[in-house]
């Protein structure tokens, strides 16, 4: 079933309605907002690196109250256990029985704040659950609510007290973007509402979570032609085999890429994939699963610069096939 004109229409609607109530809290960071209620809408898991105080936090908390659901937020820690994020099986004396307590994971959305400040082990307690779900505790299998989104942040590798994500947790995170620091407008007119200590706040929910649901089967109904499936598999098979690239993009990789390109055709009101949305998705899908050898970081070489090189040598389609 393809998605028709007045839901693509409709779908635009609303995905404006939720981006704009959110840019009450985020001044002046359209692209940013967009890419993370993209992410929400294609039933992903968003990464957020950027230097302190930039706002990451702001944003996650502003994705969270515009939908109408459960919210948690985990501060992660170097002494926080895997337990402190699924949960933990306590044994109840008055009833002789084994009850599972849920731990903060099992909400609609979560914050993961710092990620990379916990330790490894605590870091892969998530990676079950945001593949597949659910959690195992003890032999026994526990489902997450629906619709589930882990929202995380990361201040940047290179500084104390920080442990670097691996691979393997890195590609579960459907996309991987930065806040950056606020222009001049945005600037002054924080400054000039200096008095509003939280602006996360001023976002009200504007979806519930069927509303989400609903979505993300809307956007999945969005066309993709096969010279859309073919540029994206050309760019894959040109990441692994470009200069300086030790992993390129996986299979895993490609249908994030399509997953996510499918949304954002639906917030634009079309009704098919055009080359131009995998062309403004491919930085934030592609940037944290490509691994660079030593010489790209000797030579000042960054995955942005890699990513730039893919875009201008695989050319786009120009006719549907």
């Amino acid at each position: 079933m393809t998605l028709s004109s007045d839901r693509a229409a409709q779908f635009e609607r609303v995905f404006t309605d939720v981006v704009d109530t959110m840019g009450r809290a985020l001044l002046g960071k359209d692209r940013v907002v967009r890419l993370a209620v993209t992410c929400l809408l294609a039933e992903g898991h968003l990464l957020l690196e950027d230097l302190p105080g930039t706002g990451k936090t702001m944003l996650a908390r502003a994705l969270a109250n515009s939908v109408e659901g459960t919210h948690a937020r985990i501060q992660f820690t170097p002494d926080l256990l895997p337990t402190d994020v699924t949960g933990v099986t306590v044994y109840d004396q008055q009833r002789g029985t084994f009850e599972f307590h849920q731990g903060p994971i099992f909400h609609d959305i979560v914050l993961a704040d710092e990620i990379n400040r916990a330790s490894p082990k605590t870091q892969s307690a998530l990676l079950e659950v945001m593949e597949e779900g659910h959690v195992t505790v003890d032999g026994t299998t526990h489902d997450v609510p629906l619709p589930f989104m882990v929202i995380a942040t990361q201040n940047p590798i290179e500084q104390a007290g920080t442990y670097q994500l691996p691979e393997a947790q890195l590609d579960r995170f459907l996309m991987k973007t930065s806040v950056g620091h606020p222009n001049a407008e945005a600037t002054e007119q924080l400054l000039m509402d200096a008095g509003v200590r939280d602006r996360a706040a001023l976002v009200t929910p504007v979806l519930t979570g069927r509303d989400v649901t609903t979505m993300a089967a809307q956007a999945a109904e969005v066309h993709v032609d096969r010279s859309i499936v073919r540029y994206v598999r050309e760019l894959a098979e040109q990441s692994r085999e470009a200069e300086h690239v030790k992993l390129g993009l996986s299979a895993r990789g490609c249908l994030a890429l399509v997953r996510v390109a499918k949304v954002w055709a639906a917030a634009a009101g079309r009704t098919a994939v055009v080359p131009q949305d995998v062309h403004d998705l491919a930085h934030p899908v592609l940037c944290h699963r490509l691994l660079l050898d030593s010489r790209a970081h000797y030579g000042g070489v960054r995955v942005d610069d890699v990513i730039d090189r893919l875009l201008r040598d695989v050319p786009p389609p120009r006719d549907r096939a």
